[in-house]
């Protein structure tokens, strides 16, 4: 029996929601999220730690297979799967971050079609848009049941709080359990939530979004074999309110008069594979530079610097000032600063040993200096990164971003959004895979079995025998 209360409210919206209730922005932006993360999730399957998440789960077995993106041959047990693809979506720090902060879709999406590949019958678009809606919703809501959560993380990184529940509830929508059930797989959810954020930085991170897709998916199906837990897990303080210092929670509702977030709320789709905060820091970066450069007439030249000051959020988890690993790197004002003032740029390869470890690159990072004036919020929404560059001569060159190019003020275009995706895919996967996931995530909603979408996610290569014809896809469509 579902019971009244916030957990019951979130319960019957989870069950109760239905294909009529997304909207044409819905969908458009959920599938934008869906290609960047399949984006950053592939080119995440060539990473370290991904490797070693694969062949830890390689040990278990299962009749229930799922597949691996970006493999065409390897399978794992569907919540291994979950997991590993979790990982790959956040190993290179390069997926999508909502406000209040979180990253939404790598907690959810590998969890779904890690599920849908083991469900009996067929998997329509439009079923997997909704699921995934329904658990970035959630995510959302939660989000909001708490101030403290408007500002840059200081105690745990959430997505292994609210991720795990997302999970939870898409897990739960896709399985089509009553609302009850559903509410039981949030609270069974709960106890597998929470992350301390001094594992940020380290190749820990990014299991936490691995671990929210498998631990939802769990939950999920655990509520579906009649597990139970408190069910009123939302409503209490010291049930999902300990995770907040003013926890103040809210029904979520019902489905005949529902308005999802993402309409009202987009999200931020990173141009460099680093800690969103690094965004700011790099445009600020780049155009403090191209100032240097007009008033002396030359390119940079390290020789000129006597030292560079970056203005930005206090927040201690982004502040290192000599990175030693590429993840420490990845969340380094400073090193993200310095690369874009040395090679105009900053990319994939900004975080590999050779560039990391050159001379002057350390000898720059010598020269930083870091102010925190109190005019700058820490909020993904309202912070600023001001970079100013002193110069030998006693020359100043100052710039400033308040809003870079992909936050949700300033989204990036639907062609930079492919070509990003196209960019990161097509390390992995043929040509024929990378078009294939694109005019699928494309046609989602009209899409009848979502199937497809895996089989386009093992073509990395094109022997005829693993060839998706375009006959399929138009079966699919």
């Amino acid at each position: 029996m579902l019971r009244k209360g916030i957990t019951g409210s979130f319960g019957a919206a989870i069950h109760g929601l239905g294909p009529l209730r997304l909207t044409d922005a819905v969908i458009n932006r959920s599938k934008r999220m869906m290609l960047d993360a399949l984006g950053v999730g592939l080119i995440g399957t060539r990473t370290d730690v991904f490797s070693k998440a694969l062949a830890y789960s390689q040990m278990f077995r299962s009749d229930e297979r799922s597949s691996v993106w970006g493999r065409s041959e390897t399978t794992l047990p569907p919540h291994y799967a979950a997991f590993v693809n979790g990982v790959a979506v956040h190993s290179m720090d390069f997926d999508d971050t909502w406000h209040p902060a979180t990253h939404p879709s790598g907690a959810v999406l590998p969890a779904l079609l890690a599920l849908a590949e083991t469900l009996p019958g067929r998997v329509s678009g439009l079923d997997l848009l909704l699921a995934f809606n329904v658990g970035v919703e959630v995510q959302g809501r939660l989000m909001r049941f708490s101030s403290e959560a408007y500002n840059i993380p200081e105690r745990f990184h959430p997505p292994s709080v609210v991720g795990v529940m997302g999970s939870a509830a898409a897990s739960a929508k896709l399985l089509g359990l009553p609302p009850a059930q559903c509410a039981h797989a949030l609270a069974i959810a709960a106890s597998s939530c929470g992350a301390p954020l001094a594992n940020a930085a380290t190749q820990t991170k990014p299991l936490h979004i691995g671990n929210a897709a498998r631990r939802g998916l769990e939950a999920a199906q655990l509520a579906r074999l009649g597990l139970e837990g408190n069910p009123a897990i939302l409503d209490m303080d010291c049930g999902f309110g300990v995770y907040y210092k003013d926890y103040s929670p809210s029904a979520m509702a019902a489905a005949a008069d529902y308005k999802w977030i993402l309409e009202e709320q987009d999200v931020a789709f990173k141009r460099i594979p680093a800690h969103l905060g690094m965004h700011w820091a790099v445009d600020a970066a780049l155009e403090a530079r191209a100032k240097l450069e007009n008033a002396t007439g030359v390119t940079f030249d390290l020789s000129q610097i006597r030292r560079v000051t970056l203005r930005v959020p206090p927040s201690k988890y982004v502040d290192c000032p000599f990175p030693g690993t590429e993840h420490q790197a990845r969340h380094s004002f400073q090193f993200n600063a310095c690369a874009a003032l040395l090679d105009n740029e900053v990319t994939a390869a900004s975080f590999g040993a050779a560039r990391m470890n050159r001379p002057a690159l350390r000898e720059l990072l010598a020269r930083v200096e870091v102010e925190t004036p109190e005019d700058n919020a820490p909020s993904f929404d309202k912070m600023y990164c001001e970079v100013e560059v002193e110069t030998q001569r006693g020359q100043s060159h100052v710039a400033r971003c308040n809003t870079f190019y992909g936050h949700w003020r300033k989204p990036l275009t639907q062609e930079d959004l492919v070509d990003k995706f196209s960019s990161n895919a097509s390390s992995v996967l043929c040509a024929e895979g990378v078009e294939g996931v694109v005019e699928v995530v494309g046609n989602m909603e009209a899409v009848r079995d979502c199937a497809v979408l895996s089989s386009y996610l093992r073509l990395t290569s094109a022997p005829e025998e693993q060839r998706v014809t375009s006959r399929t896809i138009q079966r699919a469509l």
